[in-house]
């Protein structure tokens, strides 16, 4: 069973937000949609807040010091980050198991993971937060980056091979965006268009979505 009550209307020490696991996930937040994504795919019981990010609530910057989401709560644990959460989650609920079982494929995995948020998602963050004047260099250095995935998803359905990883739910949200990003894909890059499909059509990237999220295409 998952809810989804609106953050500003439920406090921070109310005894069931804090014996549930529970996320603080912001409507249209990339990072925090990686989060729902990996609790859908886990099947779980969990408890997401919605947290308008035009009014965010006071609980927030108490318990993440960057006054961002997401961020996650069970008990006494609070984790924010959405990588760090989302191998948490992996770890507490390890089916399926999203992150590599081999250490070696796993050392490997969080070095891909390591470099897409510097070579990629710090551009994210400047698309969702940054100033207008440096948003045409960010969309350049994603489809840049992007189009040089694309090869990859000729040869193999997904980031690590067949399986469906922690890589590709990092990388989803941003596929879903490209459109509201103003992010044009050439033709070119098909395998990564067809990949992006692939993503799309699971349940659970279905399950994840916001009312807000599901009007950002057409």
């Amino acid at each position: 069973m998952t809810l989804a009550p609106q953050a500003s209307s439920t406090n921070f020490d109310n005894k069931k937000v804090r014996t549930m696991m529970t996320l603080y996930s912001g409507t249209t937040c990339p990072f925090s949609h990686r989060c729902r994504i990996v609790l859908y795919e886990k099947g779980m019981d969990f408890q997401i807040l919605d947290v308008d990010l035009m009014n965010k609530p006071e609980d927030l910057a108490v318990m993440n010091p960057y006054n961002r989401t997401p961020v996650l709560v069970e008990r006494d644990l609070i984790l924010y980050e959405s990588n760090i959460i989302n191998e948490y989650i992996d770890e507490r609920f390890p089916h399926p198991q999203l992150m590599p079982a081999d250490p070696v494929m796993r050392a490997r995995a969080r070095l891909i993971l390591y470099r897409m948020e510097n070579e990629i998602f710090n551009h994210v963050d400047t698309l969702e937060r940054g100033k207008q004047a440096g948003h045409d260099k960010a969309r350049l250095y994603i489809r840049e980056s992007l189009i040089q995935l694309a090869p990859i998803f000729a040869k193999q359905k997904h980031m690590l091979g067949d399986e469906f990883s922690m890589l590709d739910v990092a990388i989803a949200p941003l596929l879903w965006r490209l459109d509201q990003y103003q992010v044009e894909i050439p033709k070119t890059a098909a395998p990564l268009l067809k990949y992006a499909e692939r993503l799309f059509s699971r349940q659970a990237f279905i399950d994840s979505m916001t009312a807000s999220e599901k009007a950002m295409r057409k």
